[in-house]
């Protein structure tokens, strides 16, 4: 079907005002939906190709690849495509998927139907965790539009939520990235071009195609245009927020009620981020400002830790864990993975052989670049960072000081 303009009638619905847009109804329920966000337009892919293109919606999976590029990409040549909805979260500090999921599920798959309709999408997917699978479920049973959605649970590892690995797990196999060479718009489930979407990304969409580019604009940067939601731990634990494109990092750690003086650093982007500063927080949470410490907003994951706790002590246990999530395909992850975390550890317990710090560059320098998958390019640059942003420490640690936490 095609319309002629995106949104809905102004005189009827209200658009949204400030940043609470995804989390806005009071419940997850289908009445409350509707009362928050109207109905559904009807929009071809042409003209949503357009509008998402002009909002500047970038994904919220992590890449933040253009939305509208993403979705162009899709090349029927005769084969109706597959289009799956990802809300896999495998990384541990990330919870903003499964809250999005129990708090507005009718959003994600309205963006779900969205993007199906406008590329005549021969099957439809949600895959996810079994918690979140269940406020869907629910969803679903609410409406008309969305039976043809199908579920599925996913693999609670830090690579099943990769695009290719939700697509190796939805055939049956292992939920672990593939190495391709034919990108999934092209060919991908059941040989289909197959687009996945990460389910906040689609949440925005179906609030675009009610309110337009402009709207989704007018909060936010011109570089981070709209809103994004933000998985926050620190030592209250861990707290989703909705903030602007472009919040200082301080700004976000205030709204989410943590004390910003007792933040000595900041790893941004997750477990395959890189670490800002404690004295760095009025950084805004933006690619560019982002940039010189290596990291990016990537799925809007942040974790603060306090003066008292060691940071290399965390590093350690954040690279055992990333080097026991190996999805076993490669030598450099395998075998490389492991002797990283296993060096870093060494440092981390006051190891004074001064060829550590040199060791665990080479085995960098050795795994990036040349996985199956971005899993040992990730890990690799967490530790870098880890290293170049605690150079102190590193220096006391090689002297055999250190008098902080280690968790």
């Amino acid at each position: 079907m095609t319309v002629a303009t995106i949104g809905l009638d102004a005189a009827t619905y209200s658009a949204p005002t400030g940043a609470s847009r995804l989390l806005l109804t009071r419940g997850p329920s289908r009445a409350d939906h509707l009362a928050g966000h109207g109905p559904l337009p009807d929009v071809d892919k042409a003209s949503l190709v357009a509008e998402l293109e002009a909002s500047g919606l970038g994904g919220r999976g992590g890449a933040a690849f253009p939305t509208w590029r993403k979705l162009a990409a899709v090349d029927p040549r005769g084969r109706r495509p597959v289009v799956i909805a990802n809300g896999a979260e495998g990384e541990p500090l990330s919870i903003k998927d499964a809250t999005l999921l129990a708090r507005a599920p009718h959003l994600v798959l309205d963006g779900l139907i969205t993007v199906a309709r406008a590329l005549d999408a021969a099957e439809i997917h949600l895959a996810s965790g079994p918690r979140q699978l269940a406020s869907v479920r629910a969803a679903i049973a609410e409406r008309t539009d969305a039976r043809a959605v199908r579920l599925h649970e996913t693999a609670d590892t830090f690579v099943s939520g990769e695009a290719s690995a939700v697509v190796n797990s939805l055939r049956g196999g292992r939920a672990v990235p593939t190495d391709r060479t034919v990108r999934l718009t092209d060919a991908g489930l059941n040989g289909r071009p197959t687009l996945v979407q990460n389910v906040e990304t689609l949440a925005h969409i179906a609030l675009v195609v009610r309110w337009g580019a402009e709207w989704f604009r007018s909060v936010g940067t011109v570089g981070e245009p709209g809103t994004r939601l933000l998985s926050l731990t620190a030592d209250h634990g861990t707290r989703v927020v909705e903030a602007a494109g472009g919040i200082s990092i301080r700004r976000a750690l205030e709204v989410a009620g943590v004390d910003t003086a007792r933040v000595a650093a900041i790893l941004v982007g997750g477990y395959h981020g890189a670490w800002v500063p404690g004295d760095r927080l009025d950084t805004a949470l933006s690619r560019t400002a982002l940039a010189p410490f290596g990291a990016s907003p990537g799925a809007g994951i942040l974790l603060a830790i306090p003066p008292e706790e060691c940071p290399l002590g965390t590093a350690a246990r954040i690279a055992t864990y990333l080097a026991s999530q190996s999805a076993r395909q490669c030598g450099p992850c395998l075998n490389g993975l492991p002797r990283m975390a296993q060096t870093l550890a060494l440092l981390a317990a006051g190891h004074t052989d001064a060829r550590v710090d040199a060791e665990i560059h080479r085995l960098t320098a050795l795994v990036s670049g040349r996985g199956s998958c971005h899993h040992p390019d990730g890990t690799a640059r967490f530790v870098l960072s880890t290293l170049q942003a605690f150079s102190d420490e590193v220096a006391c640690h090689m002297d055999g000081r250190c008098g902080r936490i280690t968790h």
